[in-house]
């Protein structure tokens, strides 16, 4: 007992002195990003672009540059990280590979300067000065809570996982040979200069990351240099490249990114499988055999028309039904997101005040983290037709919340163990398919009576309502 007395005593000296630097640091740096709800954030983000035009003319289109020139923004920006915080940074026990890479471009090729094990301050400076190598640090928002509050604002913005790493690059160097990715960028600088070159794409919305050799992508489209509080996008696909110019003592900045694995593409990749078993549950069409020795053929041309056929049914199936059956995209994200940043304001996430009764009036919290999902129950491996499940994405506690941020986008055991053919659970409620309208209820109402919510008996309705609250998902009126 005393051994846990004095790990909570610790923990919570840890948190004060959490929220003492975090608001030492708000107040020598105003936040000039406005995080009332994921829709101000993005608007903020982008200023003075407006959101309409961003879309219209910008997303997954062309590149936007917007140099501010603002004392504020710049000073807002260097809050977000700077080469000064490497040295606390490497104290915590960081590691090469994980979550540092030192880097440099040389002839047009990324040469990895990483060494073994935990990461040494000096030696990682002195790779720095000496070397003019570039340190790539991966997702600090694990350790910076300014990040983590923007990002989460921006997942909940895109309905998509927002990752980031911060470059620092000494001057007269260039850390990575021209390149594309497979996520739409947006570049914060917020140290120094970078001097940036982007080129017309080779593959539009690219699917995946490729090094592009300088014979083949021909002149820049656009050429300019970044200073701090400049914000720079641009879409998948497009080929870049950065460099510090000489007469600058280095250049840093977050590269925040979205959308990966998030196109038409991957969604019916995903949504196909499900749309499939539910049409043939009703249409013995596709319940029929496929022709004999079909698997044994090269050529299966004469099949084609037939598969074209089968398609239209299940578009047809896909017009009149109510449901889609959610993909795994859905549950990726719910699994993986960023909890709500929440500050000092742990309370928000342990359960509190009046417990519902049938005659509460009860409202929904943290909307934009109260995802529903519908799956089939992957527990039931015994039943022929596995029953759908409503999966609705819980919270978890403050210090859940913390253990999420700090594996956020890093891959997990979980993934490994998914990889391998293990089942992963879902963070959050299970209930059956039944409460779904009840779900959808609370959803999409400002305020509800639990004794009006779409369920056919009291104790379903009181049971469903408190397993909300004990997941502060609702709040009691």
């Amino acid at each position: 007992m005393p051994k846990k007395l004095g790990k909570h005593a610790e923990m919570g000296k840890e948190t004060q002195a959490q929220c003492k630097r975090a608001k030492l640091e708000a107040a020598s740096s105003p936040s000039v990003l406005r995080f009332e709800n994921p829709d101000s954030l993005f608007g903020s983000l982008i200023s003075p672009i407006k959101e309409e035009v961003f879309f219209r003319e910008y997303w997954e289109q062309k590149p936007l540059l917007v140099q501010r020139n603002d004392p504020l923004v710049a000073a807002y920006y260097l809050s977000l990280f700077q080469l000064s915080d490497l040295k606390e940074l490497c104290s915590q026990g960081l590691c090469y590979g994980r979550d540092v890479n030192i880097c440099r471009c040389v002839n047009g090729k990324k040469k990895v300067l990483n060494k073994e094990g935990k990461v040494n301050y000096m030696q990682l400076k002195k790779d720095f000065d000496q070397k003019k190598a570039t340190i790539q640090f991966h997702q600090p928002q694990r350790f910076k809570e300014e990040l983590w509050k923007i990002q989460e604002k921006l997942e909940c913005y895109f309905g998509s996982l927002v990752g980031s790493n911060v470059y620092i690059t000494p001057q007269g160097s260039q850390g990575l040979p021209p390149h594309y990715d497979d996520v739409e960028v947006f570049v914060l600088q917020l140290e120094g200069e970078k001097h940036w070159r982007l080129y017309k794409p080779t593959v539009h919305l690219a699917r995946e990351y490729n090094v592009e050799s300088e014979d083949r992508i021909g002149n820049p489209t656009h050429e300019f240099i970044l200073k701090p509080g400049d914000l720079l996008y641009f879409p998948r696909g497009t080929i870049h490249q950065a460099d510090t110019p000489l007469g600058t003592s280095h250049s840093t900045h977050v590269t925040i990114s979205t959308y990966q694995n998030n196109s038409w593409a991957d969604f019916l990749l995903d949504a196909i499988p499900g749309l499939v078993f539910d049409t043939a549950e009703d249409d013995v069409a596709l319940r029929t055999s496929i022709p004999r020795q079909l698997l044994m053929q090269v050529n299966t041309a004469d099949s084609t028309k037939k598969l074209s056929s089968l398609l239209r049914r299940l578009a047809d199936h896909l017009d009149h039904s109510k449901e889609l059956r959610s993909s795994d995209m859905k549950k990726d994200f719910i699994m993986h997101r960023l909890p709500p940043w929440l500050g000092c304001d742990s309370d928000s996430l342990t359960p509190g005040g009046k417990l519902p009764k049938i005659d509460s009036k009860i409202r929904l919290q943290f909307r934009d983290h109260a995802l529903i999902s519908v799956e089939p129950d992957q527990e039931n491996a015994v039943s022929a037709v596995k029953a759908p499940l409503c999966i609705v994405g819980g919270l978890g506690s403050a210090r859940e919340a913390r253990e999420l941020r700090d594996t956020h986008m890093m891959g997990t055991e979980d993934d490994a163990a998914s990889e391998d053919g293990t089942s992963q659970q879902t963070h959050g409620l299970r209930f059956p398919l039944s409460y779904l309208e009840a779900l959808k209820q609370i959803w999409s109402s400002s305020t509800v009576d639990v004794k009006e919510l779409n369920l056919t008996s009291d104790e379903e309705k009181e049971n469903l309502a408190l397993s909300l609250w004990s997941e502060c998902l609702i709040e009691v009126l």
